[in-house]
C-alpha cells in the first residue's frame, strides 16, 4: 500500500459564512469575527437599505485587512418571500378550529384576530380548498375552507400567536410566485456595484431564475458567482437542472423543511450535498445550525451532531443566520463551529481517495489536470497543492475530491482569492508572479510558503500552472517538487 498519511498540521477546510446584522456593527467585533474564522460574510439584502448594505460590506474588508485574511462576501436576495401584514395590535392568538382569513383587502397595518392582510395578493390563485397553509415556520397550521377572489378562508388546525409579518407556506410546494422580484433585481446592481463575490438567489424553481439572474449581473458588470438557495419543493425535483445554471447550492433549510415536512430534511440535504459535489458545485448547508447560541454561549448537542454531520457528508460550507447577525455571542458562535469543524473532520470515514469520476471523460485540460492532482495527492506522501490560478476553478475541481491535504490558490486577482474562501480546504494567497522563467516561479511561491511556514524545506509539494500566463481556464501542467530553501 502506498504511502498516504496525512502529515499537514490540523487545520479546518470547511468553511464557515456568517450573516451580518446589528450585532456584527462594531467594528471591533466584526474584526474578532474575522479572527476567529469567518470566510464568508452573509449580507442578507431583505434588511437594510444600500446605505447600509454598502457599510457593512466596507467594514468587511476593513476587518480582512486587519487580520491580514481574506473573507468573501455573499449577498442574499430577498426573493418572493410571502408574508401576511401586520395586526392593529402587533399579534393575535388563535385558538384551534377558528376561523381565519388572509385577504389583501384587508388594512397593511389593521389585522384582527379574524383577518390580516396579505402582501402577495396572487396567492388565491394558486391554491384549492383543502390545502394547508403553514406560517411561522410551521407553528400555525391553516386548512383553506373557502376562496373568495383574493380572499382565503382558512380554519385554525394548529393554534398559537401569530406576530406581524410572518412568513407563509404551502404545504407540499406549489406557489408560482416567480423567484426574482423588483427589489431583487435592484439588489442585483447594488451588488454588482459593491463589487460583492456570491450572489444568493431566493425561491428559485428551474435554471431560468438562474439565468436570468446571471443575465441580469454580467449587464451590471459583475462577475459575482450565483448561488441557487434550494427552498421549495419545485428546487428539488429541479436540482439536475439547477446544479447545471448555478455555481453553489444552499441548502436552505427553513422553508424546505415547512414545505417537504421536517422528517424529510436529512435525507434531502446528504442527497444535495452528494450531487453538488458530483456536479462539481459548491454547497453550503444552513439554517438553525447553532440556533441556541443566539443567546447562549455553547451550542446544544443535538446542534454540534448536526453541524458534524454536515461537515462528514463533505459540504463546503456550515452557515450561521441570526445566531450571529442578532445574537449575543457572535464571535463565540463561529469559534465554537470551528472547533466542530475541525473534530468532525478528524473522524471522516471516507477518505475518497480520488475515485471521484474515475470512468468519466474530461472535456477540459486543467479539469484533467486537477484530478490527476488529487489522485496524486491521496496515494503520495505530499505536504501541500499549489496551484497558481487565474480564476479559481483549477482548485474548486480539486475541492471536489476528499484529502487532507491543504490547496493553496496562488493567484494575482483578489476577487479570485476572495472567491475561493467558500471552497473545502482551498486558502487564498495574493500572488503576482515576477520573472517569467519556470524556475523563478517555483522559487518564489516556495519563499512565500517558507515563510508562512505553510511547507519545511525537503517537503513534497506538486504544483500546476498553465504555459499561457493571465489566461483562464488554461491550467496544463502539473510537476511534484520538493521544497528548497533559498539559496
Amino acid at each position: 500500500m502506498s504511502e498516504s498519511a496525512p502529515v499537514t498540521p490540523a487545520r479546518r477546510r470547511t468553511k464557515i459564512v456568517a450573516t451580518l446584522g446589528p450585532a456584527t456593527d462594531d467594528p471591533r467585533v466584526l474584526e474578532a469575527m474575522v479572527c476567529a474564522g469567518m470566510d464568508v460574510a452573509r449580507i442578507n439584502f431583505s434588511h437594510g437599505q444600500p446605505g447600509e448594505v454598502a457599510r457593512r460590506v466596507e467594514a468587511v474588508r476593513t476587518a480582512a485587512r486587519a487580520c491580514n485574511s481574506y473573507v468573501g462576501i455573499l449577498g442574499d436576495l430577498q426573493g418572493p418571500k410571502l408574508r401576511i401584514q401586520r395586526f392593529a395590535e402587533g399579534e393575535v392568538t388563535l385558538p384551534e378550529g377558528a376561523g381565519f382569513a388572509l385577504d389583501p383587502a384587508v388594512d397593511a397595518a389593521g389585522g384582527t384576530v379574524e383577518a390580516v392582510g396579505l402582501a402577495y395578493a396572487p396567492l388565491a390563485d394558486d391554491l384549492h380548498v383543502g390545502d394547508t397553509l403553514l406560517l411561522d415556520d410551521g407553528q400555525i397550521v391553516l386548512e383553506v375552507t373557502a376562496l373568495l377572489g383574493r380572499r382565503i378562508e382558512t380554519v385554525v388546525r394548529t393554534g398559537g400567536v401569530l406576530k406581524d409579518l410572518k412568513g407563509l407556506n404551502r404545504l407540499g410546494g406549489g406557489l408560482s410566485a416567480p423567484a426574482l422580484t423588483d427589489k431583487d433585481r435592484e439588489d442585483i446592481r447594488l451588488a454588482a456595484a459593491l463589487d460583492l463575490d456570491y450572489v444568493a438567489v431566493s425561491f428559485v424553481r428551474d435554471a431560468a431564475d438562474l439565468e436570468e439572474a446571471r443575465r441580469l449581473l454580467h449587464e451590471a458588470g459583475s462577475e459575482a458567482r450565483l448561488v441557487a438557495k434550494i427552498e421549495r419543493v419545485e428546487a428539488v425535483r429541479n436540482l439536475e437542472a439547477l446544479l447545471g445554471a448555478c455555481d453553489v447550492i444552499m441548502v436552505a433549510r427553513g422553508d424546505l423543511g415547512v414545505e417537504m415536512g421536517y422528517a424529510e430534511l436529512p435525507g434531502i440535504q446528504k442527497g444535495m450535498i452528494r450531487s453538488s459535489r458530483d456536479r462539481h458545485r459548491v454547497v453550503i448547508t444552513a439554517t438553525q445550525m447553532m440556533e441556541s447560541m443566539i443567546s447562549n454561549a455553547i451550542p446544544t448537542r443535538a446542534e454540534v451532531s448536526d453541524v458534524a454531520n454536515a461537515v462528514m457528508d463533505g459540504t463546503d460550507a456550515v452557515m450561521l443566520s441570526a445566531e450571529t447577525a442578532v445574537g449575543r455571542y457572535p464571535v463565540r458562535a463561529i469559534e465554537a463551529m470551528a472547533e466542530v469543524c475541525v473534530a468532525a473532520e478528524k473522524h471522516l470515514t471516507e477518505r475518497g481517495r480520488a475515485r471521484h469520476r474515475m470512468y468519466d471523460r474530461f472535456e477540459r485540460v486543467d479539469e484533467a489536470i486537477a484530478m490527476a492532482v488529487m489522485y496524486t495527492a491521496n496515494h503520495l506522501r505530499v505536504r501541500a497543492i499549489i496551484a497558481l490560478t487565474e480564476s479559481g476553478a483549477t482548485t474548486r475541481w480539486m475541492s471536489r475530491i476528499r484529502s487532507d491535504i491543504p490547496i493553496y490558490a496562488f493567484t494575482p486577482h483578489t476577487a479570485t482569492a476572495r472567491r475561493v474562501t467558500l471552497y473545502r480546504g482551498v486558502y487564498p494567497v495574493q500572488f503576482a508572479p515576477g520573472a517569467p522563467g519556470a524556475p523563478d516561479i517555483y522559487r518564489e511561491v516556495f519563499d512565500v510558503l517558507l515563510e508562512r511556514g505553510l511547507v519545511q524545506v525537503g517537503d513534497r509539494v506538486i504544483f500546476t500552472k498553465g504555459d499561457m500566463r493571465g489566461i483562464s481556464g488554461h491550467t496544463n501542467a502539473m510537476k511534484i517538487l520538493e521544497v528548497t530553501a533559498t539559496l
